[in-house]
C-alpha cells in the first residue's frame, strides 16, 4: 500500500478535476454532480432537474419561455445581455449610380449640372413645340370634313339583321 500525502501532486489532480455539470431541462439552471432529479420518459429520453419546483412545473407540462425566472425566458426577451454583446454592427450601404431605361449616366449626370435657368428654357421651349404640334393636328383634322350622308329612316342593328321583329 503507497502512503499518500498532502503534498502528493496526484491527489492535487484528483481533488481540482471537473465534474460533468448538468444542465436542467426547464430552467436551464446548472445541475451539478449528486444533486437534483433525473427523470426517465417512456421513450427513454432523460431529464434533468435542479429542484423539484422545476421538475413539478415540467410535469404540469408548464411552458418554460412564459415563466420569468428561466434561463430560456430570459434568453428570449433579451435580459441580462451585455450592451458590447446586443449592439450589432450594421454595415454601410455603398450608393451605387446606375442609369435608367432611356438616360445612360453621362446624360444623368449632365442634367444634374444643369442650371435652374438652362433648365426651364428647355422646359418652355418643350411646351412651345408640343402646342404647335397639337395645332398641326387640329388644323389637318378641321379640313377633311365628312360629306353628310344621305338620311333614311333610322334603323337598329337588330332590326337590320331581321328576324322575327314586328310579330
Amino acid at each position: 500500500m503507497v502512503a499518500r500525502f498532502f503534498n502528493d501532486p496526484t491527489d492535487r489532480l484528483d481533488r481540482f478535476k471537473k465534474h460533468k455539470v448538468e444542465i436542467d431541462a426547464f430552467s436551464g439552471f446548472r445541475v451539478y454532480p449528486s444533486k437534483g432529479k433525473l427523470f426517465v420518459r417512456g421513450d427513454s429520453k432523460v431529464f434533468r432537474f435542479s429542484s423539484s419546483k422545476n421538475s413539478s412545473l415540467f410535469l404540469q407540462r408548464k411552458n418554460p419561455r412564459k415563466i420569468a425566472w428561466t434561463q430560456v425566458y430570459r434568453r428570449m426577451h433579451k435580459k441580462g445581455i451585455t450592451e458590447e454583446v446586443a449592439k450589432k454592427r450594421s454595415r454601410r450601404t455603398v450608393k451605387h449610380q446606375r442609369g435608367i431605361v432611356g438616360a445612360d449616366l453621362a446624360t444623368i449626370a449632365a442634367r444634374r449640372n444643369q442650371t435652374a435657368a438652362i433648365r426651364n428654357q428647355q422646359r418652355i421651349s418643350a411646351i412651345a413645340k408640343a402646342k404647335t404640334e397639337k395645332k398641326e393636328k387640329e388644323s389637318k383634322k378641321a379640313k377633311p370634313a365628312r360629306a353628310p350622308v344621305a338620311s333614311g329612316p333610322r334603323v337598329s342593328k337588330q332590326q337590320m339583321k331581321g328576324g322575327k321583329g314586328g310579330r
